[in-house]
């Protein structure tokens, strides 16, 4: 009796081992099962090389990788932006100027991309820019019979952007003899504080907000005929079905609000991150973590 006792005594022991790995097993299951629904997900955001684009990204990407979501980056300019978010190919365009600067787009893309009504900075301008040193050159008209003097060229930044396009209409619109001439945003902006270190004339599309005009001393000129509209209003847009996959964030997005404060704080920390050397997210990082407060307003934590 004691020997088959001794043998009962193992085989319960070996019994409890393997429901116990069983165990174990399903708890590890379920564990991923928990966190596999946020963790897994990945939300495609279109990008721009444009200073307030590459900090607005770069803050959501932070926010949202903090809230367990993988979020890539595509940069591409804006046409094919609304391109790949009609083809499902990109989730979210975090940048969308109306009424005027993206007007194109929108009817464009009308039934096939999802254009938020919501607002996330409402006190934007565009128009064209000279130093603040050229005193006979105050408005668009002013830029007739100037030729000669900015080599009848317009300085300007990607082609397809829609602030391009305007400043196309608007050479049509006051009959100027010039050229626009695209690049890139950092280019165009090297190419304005290489001409003001020279006391050069220069004219340049922009906008706000933007850091420069807190490092140059840029002024708008006066656009008599509204060809770039007054205020700009910034918002969103998204795929189709984008909502349904992924409604968290879908709210999230049409929380958020941030004013001239807010954003400057944000370009002004991405700035110093890349002067020092640093990726663009350490200073989105460091924004997010001292803005802890209106972050959470716009998850409504």
């Amino acid at each position: 009796m004691g020997f088959r006792r001794g043998i009962l005594f193992v085989l319960i022991l070996l019994m409890i081992g393997v429901l116990a790995a069983c165990g174990n097993g399903d708890a590890k299951d379920a564990s991923s099962e928990d966190t596999a629904g946020s963790s897994d997900e990945t939300v495609d955001i279109g990008q721009i090389s444009w200073a307030e684009n590459i900090a607005v990204t770069n803050m959501w990407k932070v926010i949202l990788e903090e809230k367990g979501y993988n979020v890539e980056f595509h940069l591409l300019d804006m046409g094919t932006q609304m391109a790949a978010l009609a083809n499902d190919e990109l989730d979210v365009n975090l940048e969308f100027w109306l009424p005027v600067q993206d007007k194109n787009y929108l009817e464009q893309y009308k039934d096939e991309v999802d254009f938020s009504e919501e607002v996330w900075y409402d006190n934007a301008k565009v128009g064209l820019v000279v130093p603040a040193y050229m005193e006979d050159i105050n408005s668009i008209e002013d830029l007739n019979g100037k030729e000669d003097l900015f080599e009848s060229e317009i300085t300007g930044f990607e082609p397809g952007a829609g602030t391009m396009d305007v400043t196309e209409e608007m050479i049509v619109e006051y009959g100027l003899d010039y050229e626009l001439v695209p690049s890139s945003e950092p280019a165009m902006i090297t190419e304005i504080q290489e001409a003001i270190k020279a006391e050069e004339p220069i004219v340049s599309p922009l906008w706000n907000p933007h850091r420069v005009f807190a490092e140059l001393d840029l002024k708008y000129l006066e656009d008599p005929k509204k060809v770039y509209g007054e205020t700009e209003k910034i918002h969103h847009a998204t795929r189709l079905g984008f909502s349904e996959d992924f409604p968290e964030i879908d709210q999230w997005l049409k929380n958020w609000k941030m004013d001239d404060d807010s954003i400057g704080a944000l370009m002004s920390y991405i700035a110093e991150a890349e002067e020092a050397g640093e990726e663009p997210i350490v200073g989105a990082e460091k924004w997010v973590e001292e803005n802890q407060d209106l972050v959470n307003e716009w998850l409504n934590e």
